[in-house]
């Protein structure tokens, strides 16, 4: 029976022709384990994993792996990004077992739900035998197997425990946590510690607000050689731009080709906000073309942007992206394809595999003679019109409410910065408003499509596909990411529907997702209740729903001057605070927001008849210190708490600069606002 037809998840929808009988995440798939008296098999992946399509082409496919399966197990297929909460608590009990974790996840479970054994990929040989071993313990040792079970619920319980010590996540933290990942930087690849290395965004987004708090050099100049490291490796797409999902290596070289949604919008973010403090030419480009990636490859036109690209093509890693010299001379002739191989560091001995390359910039483009950037540039236009009739990876087109809320807020960021910079005279102005136009425009169908499509009764929804709602219930992380992309929305629009919107959503998380002392769990109470309710303060991937909550609490205290949100985000922090001081690596989002309400965060409104072309809008978003939020229109607008009783002054634009609800004098030039604002 095939079960996983309609599912809205394209990870489930790979697996409906497997020989496998498999069940999605549901009561009757337990309960149907319960009848036949045998174990439940979970296994957790996602859309645009290598090894999770590695181990389904080797085992789920097979008929006699199939035919073992379905004589002695319950088979419950899993999305991890459609089910974060599953993947959680499934991924604490790997964890706890094998002292690591990844996907492929493999667990296998009583009719109940525990976790008594776990793993990640296996071979199929291997796979098989453990299959057999399982079924046997499951006939022969049952009460052993009930008893490793309970131990394993028993430690999950304690590694997601919710209470803990509360400090505030002061200045002396901060600056050790800055401290701290000033110890494990890696001074002479960028990033942090050794191979594998993930693009630490969240950190990096710390660092520079540590930088604009404290203007110490170190945190600037670790945001400043990672980010260039980063973008001139081959885990940044040269053609096309755009992040894979990590690198294998320790200098950014090979990457492992998925490129995912969260990845990119936080990295715009970097990106822009270096742009932003340095008017570094390199961190435009970058982060003009991540939104141009995030606009062309990504969105979903009138719905949202997708969540990934897969890893690999027909199977294959790095077949779409891999070069030779060779390939280069076909594309572009004798004299320009050793010109490329050169730029883009294409060796006779590769650095990928079967003497492919990886492109990686060797060379500088950035700051060089226009006809060396011309002939860059058509280069790359030419190498790009050429991959493309290579195949091409799918696209996991799912929407994910969380992942779409940090894509916005980065949009929204970078138009901001463009705003500052933009000049005619820019030899690329009119690629740079053409990306602004098509982000601008994805940007806004992804808020619509979360307010209109996601929002189902006052309550949001997980996962969206092909314009249609999913089941899934919101997480915390989605409630926090949309409810401060909702925020950014507001401020760059001026409209109190995205205002009133985020409000509503802050509300439910506060009434369903609260915990013991002032902090919150990652499942709402009236949700599918799992062996352990999962609550993890730490930032991985994407922001934690602790920190992701705090942000949209920081930035809607400060646009409505309501203070019971500050109070609650200042609590839920100081749940956080003991970890930032020892693990920065892992705290990263919870430390930016940290900076934000240590500086404030300042509320700039900036009552004027010319919201975009205003030189004081400009200053207040080009001076703006960490986490504040920028409001520009008519005084009095209804929806718009921070212009309200704020007028003109002498008929002039004024700017009104407030800081944890105090308010300095209005001021009328830029002169004023700057030293107000420093």
């Amino acid at each position: 029976m095939n079960r996983l037809a309609g599912a809205t998840s394209p990870y489930l929808l790979q697996h409906a022709d497997n020989p496998v009988d498999w069940w999605p995440w549901c009561d009757e798939a337990f309960a149907e384990a319960k009848r036949r008296d045998v174990p439940v098999l979970i296994s957790v992946g996602y859309a645009a994993c290598h090894w999770c399509h590695v181990m389904a082409h080797e085992s789920f496919e097979n008929e006699h792996v199939g035919a073992l399966m379905n004589d002695d197990f319950v088979s419950i297929k899993v999305d991890r990004e459609e089910r974060p909460d599953v993947d959680a608590v499934y991924m604490t009990a790997t964890q706890a077992m094998t002292g690591h974790g990844g996907w492929p996840m493999t667990v296998f479970a009583t009719p109940d739900g525990t976790p008594f054994f776990c793993g990640t990929y296996f071979p199929r040989e291997n796979f098989v035998r453990l299959l057999q071993s399982v079924a046997t313990a499951w006939r022969d040792q049952r009460e052993e197997v009930l008893r490793q079970g309970a131990a394993v619920v028993e430690a999950i319980g304690g590694a997601q425990a919710v209470g803990g010590p509360s400090t505030p996540l002061d200045a002396p933290l901060l600056d050790a946590a800055a401290a701290n990942l000033a110890g494990e930087y890696d001074a002479t690849n960028g990033g942090f510690g050794r191979a594998p290395k993930f693009p630490p965004h969240m950190n990096l987004l710390f660092l520079l607000r540590h930088h604009q708090r404290t203007d110490d050099p170190r945190s600037l100049e670790i945001v400043r050689h990672t980010a260039e490291a980063m973008a001139r490796g081959g885990i940044y797409d040269q053609l096309a731009g755009g992040f894979a999902r990590y690198s294998v290596d320790a200098h950014w070289t090979v990457p492992h080709f998925e490129k995912m949604l969260y990845d990119n919008a936080l990295l715009l973010r970097v990106y822009t906000q270096l742009w932003r403090l340095t008017g570094d030419p390199l961190a435009r480009r970058i982060a003009r073309d991540t939104a141009r990636f995030l606009a062309d490859e990504l969105h979903r036109p009138g719905e949202g942007f997708a969540s990934a690209l897969d890893a690999d093509t027909e199977g294959v890693e790095g077949l779409t992206y891999a070069w030779t010299p060779a390939q280069l001379v076909e594309v572009l002739g004798e004299e320009d394809g050793r010109w490329a191989a050169d730029l883009f560091a294409v060796t006779e001995e590769g650095t990928f595999e079967h003497g492919m390359s990886v492109l990686r910039l060797a060379r500088d483009v950035d700051d060089v003679a226009p006809e060396i950037r011309a002939r860059w540039q058509q280069v790359v236009g030419r190498l790009l019109t050429a991959r493309d009739n290579r195949p091409q990876p799918a696209r996991d087109d799912k929407v994910v409410a969380a992942w779409n809320g940090l894509a916005i807020t980065a949009i929204v960021e970078f138009q901001q910065v463009v705003a500052l910079y933009a000049s005619p005279q820019d030899e690329d102005a009119n690629l740079m408003e053409g990306v602004v136009i098509v982000a601008d425009g994805a940007m806004r169908d992804a808020a619509e499509h979360l307010a209109t499509v996601h929002l189902v009764d006052g309550r949001l929804r997980r996962v969206s596909r092909g314009g249609a709602v999913g089941e899934p219930a919101g997480v915390l992380e989605d409630y926090g990411c949309v409810a401060e992309a909702f925020c950014a929305m507001h401020q760059l629009t001026g409209e109190g529907r995205w205002l009133t919107l985020a409000g509503g959503l802050l509300d439910t998380a506060l009434e369903h997702f609260a915990a013991p002392g002032g902090t919150f769990y990652d499942t709402a109470d009236d949700a599918e209740r799992l062996v352990t309710r999962p609550a993890d303060p730490t930032d991985n991937a994407t922001p934690s729903g602790r920190s992701a909550l705090i942000a949209g609490l920081v930035a809607y205290t400060a646009l409505t001057g309501e203070p019971r949100y500050r109070e609650a985000a200042e609590v839920a922090l100081g749940t956080v605070a003991p970890i930032v001081g020892q693990h920065a690596r892992f705290t990263g989002y919870a430390a930016t927001v940290g900076e934000a309400l240590l500086s404030g965060p300042y509320e700039i409104a900036v009552a004027t008849d010319d919201p975009t072309g205003d030189p004081l809008v400009a200053a207040a978003h080009r001076h703006a210190p960490p986490g504040a939020v920028v409001v520009a229109g008519r005084p009095d607008q209804p929806g718009v708490p921070l212009l309200a009783d704020r007028p003109l002054v002498d008929g002039r634009s004024a700017a009104y600069v407030c800081r944890g609800f105090v308010c300095q004098r209005p001021v009328t030039s830029v002169e004023e606002l700057v030293a107000e604002l420093r």
